[in-house]
């Protein structure tokens, strides 16, 4: 008896649109769907994925919007010192810039959370070149989702602009992104 042969059907993999269920393999040959459950169970995984990187890809510019808040007090730390030791605008006439650069730590942080929703977005768009239907709905399903979870509109009015005929410049407001990374 040959224990290396298999029962089980080949994999369903087409490059064309396609609503495969049964026998689908997404990524490897490991991966492949035997049942309902298992469909449905993938759909499932496909949209946390999703919402996942939708979770890193906000914790990337939270930590971001961390980093440059410290730099600003440190900034502001740091002119107060030369108020104090009288260097003010009228001595000084020049503008100055102070340079913040992330510690090696801080910019090991922002590689990993980078490298993380890259890897997330990368699997996704090779899932997504399954074409299969149930994933790609799966996938807009999960962005939905995150983007509504992970992504929260806020919007911070700087009232001191209202001065200028009523129009305050609108902070926080991100683009969206034209790619999945």
């Amino acid at each position: 008896m040959d224990m290396s042969s298999h029962s089980t059907a080949d994999c369903k993999v087409n490059m064309l649109w396609n609503w495969y269920t049964i026998d689908a393999c997404f990524l490897t040959t490991s991966w492949q769907i035997q049942n309902q459950g298992m469909m449905a169970a993938t759909c499932i995984g496909v949209m946390l994925l999703v919402v996942l990187v939708e979770f890193f890809r906000r914790m990337g510019k939270e930590y971001d919007n961390l980093l440059h808040r410290q730099f600003e007090r440190q900034a502001t730390t740091h002119s107060v010192a030369l108020a104090a030791q009288g260097c003010t605008g009228a001595v000084i006439p020049t503008r100055q810039t102070i340079t913040f650069r992330a510690t090696p730590l801080q910019q090991l942080v922002r590689a990993v959370i980078h490298a993380l929703t890259f890897g997330g977005a990368y699997i996704i768009m090779l899932l997504a070149m399954y074409f299969n239907g149930y994933v790609i709905i799966s996938i807009f399903i999960g962005s939905g989702l995150g983007k509504f979870l992970c992504d929260w509109l806020v919007v911070r009015i700087d009232l001191d602009g209202l001065d200028d005929g009523g129009h305050g410049k609108s902070k926080g407001i991100e683009e969206t992104t034209v790619c999945c990374g």
